[in-house]
């Protein structure tokens, strides 16, 4: 199954490709719906212990001591759901879109599915590293294509942003290769092995390779400054696949590669991080709150969301990882469902200028309803899934350091300024000349927003499916950190 999950999307996508049918958005939903439906399939006979499970390990490059190993765990799970349920999602989000080359298009959704995917359930180092750098090639080429304004500069930096970061990666994996025992091998259990017997200083620096390729790819403060810009001139779909599912696999690749690797360098650099995070939580909102261009304001928040995760995170607690899984998915459903009411209101009135909006309530009631709860879910209100995780988020960061926990509270804060002003500014008042035409959600619309509202409410109220997904993955991961830490002092 785990095999399926893979290699389905990357077939229809490459039939996609080569035959050019005239339905390709129809079959490219139609192959996103199976791959969602095989997922809960996995999903409900998944056993909740903290082993792999669906394991296929066989030999591939046995010079390089290469295998195709790929297995799923609680944590790969929730991360798969995410990607599954986005995916069809986006490519309904095209509606009457009409896209030049749109087997080209749908193809490449397609093949970010595959790569996506591939990246949560990889158990091996190199096929992890192919996985994170496949999964570069189709966003780069939608954001090339069909961006906006000054795409090819903006979209080069991107490239070239998250490049560099892969061979930082890479060079930290070779590195543990090189000293894994006997016949080297890129092994997850090998490579986890390797790191953990290495030197307190050659994990520092080991530390530092990963961390900044995941880094780069979330991005956290200082490591951003590519990420406004082309969220902004993406189109509204690969602004969707960037922010609600490919800056988790940074995330990811700390929970997964970089903690039980190196525990020492952990132990030692993970301070630095949460410092920067949290930084990162305080200027992400502050910059957010100045904006004028609604879909620029979404990307600064997703800076100061991810900050928050990245912080939690390296609290190394079990409360700190399990409020950063299920706000990563939190966050994927509810800035999707931000990108898309963006992609509304610049659709419906040719600006995302919020100046130059108002009174959207009046005449599209429906539309500033859905528009409320996605809102809410985003400023964490009690009830909405992003209560659950920004709560247990800052929850942990406070009971790390209740200095830092103070300042990564003002989150929550600075969250409802921006976003309430950016409600009053675009939704209330009286209707002017670009708003008094504003039409109503249609049924296709009504198809994508509604399951995201039901969503955020849902997990607001009854997050522990989710939770329980993740927990025994988590607290295995967390007690052999511990011990190793320990061992170390």
């Amino acid at each position: 199954m785990t095999v399926f999950l893979i290699f389905f999307p990357l077939l229809v996508s490459l039939f996609i490709f080569l035959v050019r049918p005239a339905q390709a958005k129809t079959i490219a939903f139609a192959a996103s719906v199976v791959e969602l439906l095989a997922t809960l399939y996995i999903t409900t006979q998944f056993s909740k212990n903290e082993l792999f499970q669906f394991v296929l390990d066989v030999p591939w490059i046995q010079s390089l001591g290469l295998n195709f190993a790929v297995g799923i765990d609680g944590i790969s799970l929730v991360l798969v759901l995410l990607t599954t349920l986005l995916v069809p999602g986006i490519i309904l989000s095209t509606r009457n879109k009409q896209f030049a080359k749109p087997h080209t298009f749908y193809g490449l959704v397609l093949m970010m599915e595959m790569a996506l995917v591939g990246v949560f359930v990889a158990l091996d180092g190199l096929l992890f590293y192919l996985f994170w750098e496949i999964a570069l090639i189709p966003i780069y080429f939608i954001c090339l294509i069909w961006g906006g304004e000054d795409r090819g500069r903006i979209t080069l930096k991107f490239f070239i942003y998250t490049l560099a970061g892969s061979l930082f990666m890479l060079i930290g994996l070779v590195y543990l290769y090189l000293a894994t025992p006997g016949e080297h091998t890129f092994a997850l259990a090998a490579l986890y092995e390797a790191g953990q017997a290495l030197s307190p200083g050659e994990q520092g620096f080991v530390f530092w390779l990963m961390f900044v390729a995941f880094a780069i790819k979330m991005p956290v403060f200082p490591f951003h400054t590519w990420q406004p810009d082309t969220y902004t001139v993406a189109p509204t779909q690969g602004t969707m696949l960037l922010s609600g599912i490919m800056l988790k696999m940074g995330i990811y690749g700390v929970i997964r590669w970089l903690i039980p690797m190196v525990p020492a360098g952990v132990a030692a650099w993970g301070p630095t991080a949460i410092i920067i995070s949290v930084i990162g939580i305080v200027y992400g909102s502050c910059i957010a709150i100045v904006q004028k261009d609604f879909k620029r304001l979404i990307a600064y928040s997703s800076v100061a969301h991810v900050g928050l995760i990245a912080a939690g995170t390296f609290t190394l607690s079990v409360v700190g990882l399990q409020g950063a899984m299920i706000q990563m998915v939190s966050h994927g459903i509810v800035v999707f469902g931000m990108f898309y009411i963006v992609d509304v209101v610049a659709e419906r009135t040719k600006t995302r200028t919020l100046d130059s909006l108002g009174g959207i309530r009046n005449v599209a009631p429906i539309f500033a309803t859905v528009f409320v709860i996605v809102m809410l879910g985003s400023v964490a209100l009690p009830l909405t899934s992003g209560f659950v995780g920004e709560f247990l988020l800052i929850n942990s960061i406070f009971q790390y350091q209740y200095v830092l926990g103070a300042i990564a509270g003002l989150t929550i804060i600075l969250g409802a300024v921006y976003m309430l002003r950016t409600f009053q500014k675009s939704m209330s008042g009286e209707v002017n000349n670009v708003t008094a035409g504003f039409a109503d959600l249609t049924t296709e619309e009504k198809w994508v927003l509604y399951p995201v509202v039901v969503l955020i409410i849902l997990i607001g109220i009854y997050p522990a499916p989710l939770l329980e997904l993740s927990e025994p993955a988590v607290t295995n991961l967390l007690k052999v950190y511990s011990n190793l830490s320990a061992s170390v002092k």
